[in-house]
Order: C-alpha cells, then structure tokens, then sequence
C-alpha cells in the first residue's frame, strides 16, 4: 500500500557476546590444578615421591607464560565464547519474537530459517570474537614472558575490564547529557506554549 512507511530496524549482535568471561573461566581453570598440586604438595613429607614429582611436573608445565599453559588458556577462551553465547543467545527464540511481532530479515523467510541465518551469522561473529579476546588476552602474557616480567601490572582481562568500564561510563554520561537537553527543550517548549496561550 503506497500510503504505508516501512519501519527498518536492527538486531544487535555483539562481536564480544561473552565480555571478560571467557578469559576468566580460562585462567581460573588453569589455575585449580596449579593450585590442588601446592596444597598436595604442602601435605606430602616425602619430597622424593613419584606423587610430588607429578605435582611438580605439572605445575611446571602449566605455569604462567609456558608453552602448555599458553595453548590451554588460548583454547579454553575460544571454548568459553562459543559457551557462554549459545548460553546467551537462543536464535530459535528471536525468530520466533520476530515473527510474533511482525519482523523479519529481508530475504529470510520467518521461523526455521531465520533462527539457522541468526545462527550461521553469529557462529562467524563469535569466531571473529574469540579470536579477538584470546589476542588481547595471550599477547600481554607473550610480550611478559618474552621480556622476563616477573610483575603482572595489567593483563589482558584488565585491560578488557578498563575498556568496558570506560565505554560504560561514557555512554552514561552521554545518555544523562542527552536526558538533560531534553528536559531543556521540554521546559523551553512549556514556557513557550505558556505564553502563547497567554
């Protein structure tokens, strides 16, 4: 119908879904054995055991900045991206929102086969993602480990938070500026209605 406008709209897909979980959930994990070895460690007075050797073994092998640890942390981040955003993102529920609501992807008809195109787009998106975050994530713990760093000022989880929070923090102050120009103009609007009526 030619008197009818099209409204467009757009569905927000993250590149990051996940945030600073993934890399969290890695080195926590990576970390319990570590851990487990120290306190078993602690509890064994033979220090010339097969057991302690073991745990010294292993906490060698996965200690900060090693080769095992390196590829360990890298494929529990891509891991926990894929997780936490089939977690969090259920592409057969916003297909089956757009179709209640009247929407669509141009091209795509509505139900199955847009739930497999929502699918299909942010299985790439998160691919794109996890390579993103183990980057930011693997190339401090590198950098450190190739220059003899012993002190860890900040990682690249920190620096995820640091940017997040910023970004956070900027879109605020940007959303109150834009309320409180808007109550400007409301107020101006009623002042000037006012006095017309006057």
């Amino acid at each position: 119908r030619g008197g009818m406008t099209q409204d467009k709209s757009h569905l927000p897909l993250k590149i990051n879904t996940a945030g600073v979980i993934p890399p969290i959930f890695a080195s926590s994990l990576l970390l319990m054995p570590i851990t487990v070895a120290q306190f078993m460690s602690g509890n064994v007075t033979d220090t010339s055991s097969t057991g302690n050797e073991l745990l010294l073994t292993i906490t060698n092998a996965l200690g900060r900045g090693g080769s095992l640890y390196l590829a360990l942390y890298a494929g529990l981040i891509i891991f926990f991206c894929f997780f936490y955003t089939a977690v969090v993102f259920n592409p057969e529920e916003t297909s089956d929102n757009l179709k209640r609501h009247g929407g669509f992807i141009p091209g795509i008809r509505p139900g199955k086969r847009t739930a497999d195109y929502l699918d299909y787009v942010l299985t790439r998106i998160t691919v794109v993602g996890a390579a993103y975050l183990t980057l930011i994530c693997l190339l401090p713990e590198i950098v450190w480990t190739q220059a003899g760093i012993q002190a860890f000022v900040l990682g690249g989880t920190s620096l995820l938070i640091v940017v997040n929070v910023t970004i956070d923090t900027v879109s605020q102050i940007q959303s109150h500026l834009l309320a409180h120009q808007y109550g400007d103009l409301i107020k101006k609007a009623k002042l000037k209605g006012g006095g017309q009526r006057r």
